[in-house]
């Protein structure tokens, strides 16, 4: 049953119903209007925390640990951060630097010392000692600095003055042709021929040609190459490239005839002459003779002997400029080294 209000008009304060409103006094708290403070303001006055973060009065649990020290914060594992990506292209010479002199070019092509390694010049080290001391040429200027690309197809290297040949497709080839073979790649009447000696070279792909000719009569050396203005060159009278023979003639031979061959002799064709004769052997009635001269015309040791009245027995051709036969047998090919090749290239501009 409500208990009836005040005769002076105040609320009940047992009545909970009618309990003053904040509007009622004036926007004052409980405890300004004398009623029991609320826990902020409590919990301001005994300095405990506030029951909102915890229960009054008591310490936070996790300040502590079981000795009452301080609990030390947990190491948090770093987090990687995601790369940045930038599609963004940096400037080609974004940190150049102006004073710093400029090296040997970095284009294409291979790099001169791997280039005279895979030569069979030396090693990538020895090369760059070469470099370094100025033995190595490169198209007619003499290169010091490391690292510089050259295009092995096209440039022209020297080593000390020696032409290097640094194209791996190219050959050459020393043959000692024997005696009776012919001078051709094949022959119609079935005759034994240079091209029987390199068939399987030749159907592997490669396309070789023998640098002049030698009579079926004439044995000794026979150059063969794919390099066609090499060969050209070599057989061209203009570039003057010296060859050397063994003659066996026929009598012996009178002092006066090795000055006669240097002088020169009036041949059907023009005037011919050797370069240097020497005189080796006098035996049996036969002479043996070397002598060494740049003319390529046909036959044309056989003819100057005959002019001078010793007709050729026997005639084996040892060299061609800087290679030489030696001991090679009848019938075998080899590979020319380094020093010829690049002595054959030199004897003719190359």
């Amino acid at each position: 049953m409500k208990k009836p209000a005040r005769r002076d008009g105040t609320p009940d304060r047992n009545n909970k119903k009618q309990r003053p409103t904040r509007s009622e006094t004036g926007g004052r708290t409980r405890s300004e209007t004398g009623g029991r403070p609320d826990r902020a303001e409590a919990a301001h006055r005994s300095g405990r925390p506030d029951a909102t973060k915890g229960k009054p009065g008591r310490p936070d649990p996790a300040a502590k640990n079981k000795r009452g020290k301080p609990k030390s914060a947990k190491p948090q594992r770093a987090q990687a951060q995601a790369p940045k990506i930038s599609n963004a292209k940096p400037a080609r010479h974004q940190y150049a630097d102006a004073d710093r002199p400029a090296g040997p070019p970095q284009g294409d092509g291979m790099r001169l010392q791997k280039v005279l390694a895979q030569a069979g010049v030396a090693s990538r080290r020895a090369a760059e000692e070469l470099i370094s001391q100025g033995r190595v040429e490169v198209d007619g200027r003499i290169v010091i600095e490391q690292g510089l690309r050259i295009d092995p197809e096209n440039a022209v290297v020297r080593v000390d003055g020696v032409r290097v040949v640094v194209q791996k497709d190219l050959v050459h080839l020393a043959l000692n042709k024997p005696r009776g073979w012919q001078s051709t790649m094949s022959d119609d009447l079935g005759r034994p021929c240079v091209g029987d000696i390199v068939s399987e070279r030749v159907a592997a792909g490669q396309r070789l040609f023998h640098v002049g000719r030698l009579d079926a009569d004439t044995e000794g050396l026979l150059l063969l190459t794919n390099d066609g203005d090499l060969a050209h060159r070599l057989m061209h009278p203009s570039f003057e490239v010296s060859k050397t023979y063994l003659a066996t003639v026929s009598g012996a031979l009178e002092r006066g005839v090795g000055k006669k061959l240097k002088e020169g002799v009036e041949l059907d064709d023009g005037p011919a002459k050797v370069d240097t004769f020497t005189l080796l052997d006098i035996n049996e009635g036969k002479s043996l003779v070397r002598v060494t001269l740049h003319e390529g015309r046909k036959h044309i040791v056989r003819r100057l002997f005959d002019a001078v009245g010793h007709p050729v027995i026997r005639l084996v051709r040892t060299d061609i400029g800087a290679v030489a036969l030696g001991d090679q047998r009848p019938g075998t090919l080899r590979v020319l080294g380094r020093g010829e090749v690049g002595g054959l290239y030199g004897a003719v501009g190359l």
